[in-house]
Formats: structure tokens, C-alpha cells, sequence
């Protein structure tokens, strides 16, 4: 979310934060974001009956804010398919592997254990399933032999904190397009439509 933050506060770049919603009180990014002078909110599940009841009240606290898009950035909380629905296409999340390689969690070490040569993360639409959807970017970074979940997560956060600010440009300066349940990217140069290690 800081890179975010920080992407959003130069001159040029075409997007700006309208709000941060968070699940739990106290985490950093909230005070990241009130240091930043972003509104935030919070909505917690336990003061809900239900997923579907929670998310409603998540969906009304950002339209009061004319949200046109949500970037989850480390929301590790399963979103109500009603919720996912209502914000098809204009939602995103960041993942820290290849998609669609090594969904789910742990993803640094099953990707050791497979004995990949590359890991990375990926940038996508985000859709009913988990850690599925049509893909903005990707960043690669190679394992190496001596690799360690750790140190291998500590890499491609790394390229998480370039990818993210650029997926969200790419969007606000109306350059994407879901075709067929893949991202056509205005102007990239690779004709798959998806980008790897851009240059920030």
C-alpha cells in the first residue's frame, strides 16, 4: 500500500487514493494512510452476521467515496462472491507468484520445493476463485540455489512495490481492455498483453 502512497503522490501520476478500508483496527496501513491524509475506515467481520452482510457495508462505505476502482493489498480475508461480482473489472490484487503458478499461500516455498527457476508476482483482475483472473503485469525473479522462502519473498516484494503503482497507471490512463478474459494492454510492446518486468 505505501507504494502506492507514494505513487499517488507525484505530479503526474494519473490515480489518487480515496480511501483505505481495512478489516482489523490498528494495522499500519491505516496509520500509514492517515499520516498521508487519506480517509480510512473500518469494517469488521465479527460486527456482521454474515460475509455477504459484511461486504455489503464494505461496498456502501467506498461508494460514498465514488470509488472507481479497489486495489487489496494484503487483505488476506476471502471476499463474498456478491462483492467480487458487484466490483468485477474494477478490482485488483496483487499476488507474490507467477499466476497462474502457486496459488494460494506459501507460495515462496512450495515454489523452492518445485524447483522453479523463476518465482515473481503477478498483478490481476481479481474473480469469484482465488488468485484467479485476467492478468495486468508481471514481474519475474529467479531462484536461486541457495534460496530461502524468506529471502526469496523479500526479492520479489521488491518488484511487487514497482508492478502494483504501474498496474493501477496502466488502468487510470484507460489503456486496458479484457478481452476474452484477457488484459489487451494499449501501446505494450510484448503482444501477449501482458508486461514483464516493466520498467517502472
Amino acid at each position: 500500500m505505501q507504494s502506492l502512497i507514494d505513487a499517488c503522490a507525484q505530479d503526474d501520476y494519473p490515480a489518487q487514493i480515496a480511501l483505505v478500508v481495512s478489516n482489523i483496527n490498528g494495522v499500519q496501513g491505516l496509520e500509514r494512510a492517515k499520516a498521508a491524509g487519506i480517509p480510512t475506515t473500518v469494517v469488521r467481520p465479527k460486527d456482521f452476521n454474515s460475509r455477504d452482510s459484511c461486504d455489503a457495508s464494505m461496498t456502501e462505505a467506498i461508494n460514498r467515496f465514488d470509488v472507481d476502482m479497489i486495489c487489496l493489498a494484503g487483505y488476506m480475508r476471502i471476499l463474498s462472491d456478491e462483492f467480487v461480482d458487484h466490483w468485477r473489472d474494477r478490482m485488483i490484487n496483487i499476488h507474490p507468484s507467477l499466476l497462474p503458478s502457486f496459488k494460494g499461500l506459501d507460495v515462496q516455498q512450495r515454489a523452492i520445493d518445485a524447483g522453479v527457476r523463476f518465482s515473481g508476482c503477478t498483478v490481476h483482475y481479481v474473480r469469484r476463485d482465488m488468485d484467479t483472473g485476467p492478468i495486468l503485469v508481471q514481474a519475474t525473479v529467479p531462484v536461486l540455489d541457495n534460496d530461502n522462502a524468506s529471502a526469496l519473498a523479500a526479492r520479489i516484494l521488491v518488484e511487487e512495490h514497482k508492478i502494483y503503482p504501474l498496474a493501477v497507471k496502466l488502468i487510470a490512463e484507460g489503456r486496458t481492455t479484457i478481452k476474452d478474459e484477457r488484459v489487451l494492454i494499449d501501446g505494450a510492446i510484448a503482444p501477449v498483453g501482458a508486461l514483464i518486468n516493466p520498467e517502472a
